[in-house]
């Protein structure tokens, strides 16, 4: 599914997110940048020891919950990883959809900085986090479109599924998004 914003563009796929041909993919991390399950597994496993070492060494105190940091990709075939530490759910009054719209805002920003054209994030938050897939899709969703408003640099926002279930609720967001943007009137 794709949504167009003039020549930039938001994407979703169901897949493997280390399996992706973008500039850069996001990390759900955790705020230790110390490794754990889920995408953030996959993706040490998958590029190896560096990027842990390269964590390890040039952020030693972590990264704050709603931020990102950058490092190189390991044996990836992207050229960035961008570890963003989303929150963990804590029923919606602890400003947890500040927090992630912060997470994703973060990574849109390091991968401009870093000269990315495409980037691709998992669902943050909505794995071991529990945060609710239907409403980390909205605020991922609107980061997005109103990022990509600001930066013609960044091309390409894609959000990679793991199954099919995360994906229907970020396909709905887009749908009720992409309705909201030919509803309003041009400027």
């Amino acid at each position: 599914m794709r949504m167009s914003l003039g020549r930039q563009a938001i994407e979703l796929h169901q897949g493997d997110i280390t399996n992706e041909a973008v500039d850069a993919i996001v990390n759900a991390a955790n705020s230790r940048l110390a490794g754990g399950g889920g995408v953030d597994g996959a993706i040490h496993r998958r590029g190896g020891p560096t990027i842990m070492e390269e964590t390890d060494a040039r952020y030693p105190d972590g990264c704050p919950t709603g931020s990102a940091v950058i490092t190189s990709a390991g044996q990836l075939k992207v050229k960035h990883v961008i570890h963003a530490v989303g929150p963990v759910w804590g029923g919606g009054t602890r400003g947890e959809a500040g927090l992630l719209a912060g997470a994703y805002r973060r990574s849109l920003e390091l991968a401009v900085e870093h000269g990315c054209r495409s980037v691709a994030f998992p669902a943050l938050s909505a794995g071991a986090y529990r945060y609710p897939i239907d409403l980390a899709a909205r605020v991922g969703l609107s980061t997005a479109v109103d990022f990509l408003r600001q930066h013609a640099e960044l091309e390409l926002v894609r959000f990679v599924l793991f199954d099919a279930a995360a994906y229907g609720a970020f396909a709905a967001a887009l749908e009720e998004l992409a309705r909201k943007e030919k509803s309003m009137p041009a400027e």
